[in-house]
């Protein structure tokens, strides 16, 4: 018997209530609900006509949510090949033409979306959320993922948020950018960076 696939439905905006897939929990996480709320709610206007990139987007639930809430373009940036598949099942559901996705090694396809971002001439939110480091075959996932921030150009960067693991300590600062705020949720946590020299 085949499993039924689980889905999330998307909280507010123009496409409220539209029913999302989840992929596989063994190669993806999906955002908590109350992680999701928060970020929102932290960032609801700001996003309003904002690019946004999401990193790790597995199916997409942060960018969807962004988009219908506003954000005028999603980069999507996901590895998991059947993890592509469910999330371009779901941007089907919104608005294809305002979405964009990147297929494959993330660490590898970033200076493709910053080029995008570079012709263009606009920066974006990065919704960064690696797998948890505690899964085989991650052990230095977060290492790289604070490596990939140090390397964001400040001009392309509205702001970075890091969806991570409880038990990991952000540096206060990488490179050019600051830990402005970190939100704990049990085992996750939500850290806001931003550029040090827009205090």
């Amino acid at each position: 018997m085949k499993s039924k696939q689980l889905s999330k439905k998307i909280i507010a905006g123009k496409y409220k209530g539209k029913k999302l897939l989840l992929p596989s929990k063994v190669t993806t996480r999906s955002s908590k609900s109350i992680v999701l709320e928060s970020f929102f709610n932290t960032l609801q206007f700001e996003i309003i006509d904002a690019n946004f990139v999401e990193v790790f987007s597995g199916s997409g639930s942060i960018g969807l949510e962004a988009l219908s809430r506003g954000a005028k373009k999603i980069y999507f940036m996901e590895k998991d090949k059947e993890a592509v598949k469910t999330l371009q099942k779901n941007i089907s559901q919104t608005d294809p033409s305002a979405c964009e996705v990147f297929a494959g090694d993330s660490f590898e396809n970033i200076q493709s979306v910053l080029s995008r971002l570079k012709k263009s001439n606009e920066d974006a939110f990065f919704y960064i959320d690696p797998p948890f480091s505690i899964r085989e075959g991650m052990e230095e996932i977060y290492e790289k993922t604070m490596k990939l921030i140090e390397k964001l150009p400040a001009l392309h960067v509205k702001m970075i948020i890091v969806e991570h693991m409880s038990g990991l300590k952000i540096p206060e600062f990488l490179g050019i950018y600051k830990v402005k705020k970190s939100k704990k949720f049990g085992n996750t946590t939500l850290t806001y960076l931003i550029n040090n020299n827009m205090e």
